[in-house]
């Protein structure tokens, strides 16, 4: 099995990358949360992977999930581990960062659990009763940790450059990006970013 995959990224979707490796192009699945973070086409990105087969009448298709790092993917497991939730059914679900998903675990919040994409209530019963008190330390992820960047560089620099002609200086705009996406990591574009910083100056 291949436990990490390293090259330039050639496709970007919601739920779907494409990587090219010296030639060889891989198709990935991966999480909102995950594509999100990922940067611009024709970058350089590394993924941690998870494999299984998708079974449909008597086929099996063999599919890649990809990650940012090994945690996400541990938590990952341990999420599908849930009797009823699938790799499929994870992947939808992962629409939020993984250190939100597991505190709303450990804290029992089932209204948010149901928030998550394909969780109803009854699920996000099952998901709290299996996991409770055993994925505490994927909580602590910080947002954004995984990579050097949690957005397109390109996204980040263009908001620092509009700050900055906005008079404020570069530490400030360091600053001020940095605690926006620390409230909202799934923020890609620089106009969102913006109105993130702005909602919290309020």
């Amino acid at each position: 099995m291949i436990y990490q995959i390293r090259g330039r990224l050639v496709k970007k979707e919601e739920n779907r990358v494409v990587v090219d490796v010296s030639g060889i192009f891989y198709e990935i699945s991966v999480p909102k949360t995950v594509s999100q973070r990922l940067g611009d086409d024709s970058e350089e990105v590394t993924l941690v992977t998870y494999h299984y087969f998708n079974l449909d009448k008597n086929r099996g298709t063999p599919v890649m999930v990809g990650f940012v790092e090994e945690l996400e993917r541990d938590f990952f497991e341990k999420f599908i581990g849930v009797s009823g939730v699938g790799p499929k059914a994870a992947l939808r679900a992962f629409d939020r960062p993984v250190a939100r998903i597991a505190q709303a675990i450990e804290d029992g919040d089932e209204n948010f659990l149901q928030s998550l994409a394909g969780i109803g209530k009854q699920r996000a019963k099952q998901i709290i009763a299996h996991l409770q008190g055993k994925v505490g330390r994927f909580a602590l992820i910080k947002p954004g940790e995984a990579l050097k960047e949690p957005l397109g560089k390109k996204v980040v620099d263009e908001t620092k450059q509009i700050l900055k002609r906005l008079q404020y200086k570069s530490s400030e705009a360091d600053s001020m990006i940095k605690r926006a996406l620390e409230g909202k990591p799934q923020i890609d574009s620089s106009e969102e970013l913006l109105n993130e910083i702005y909602r919290q100056r309020k």
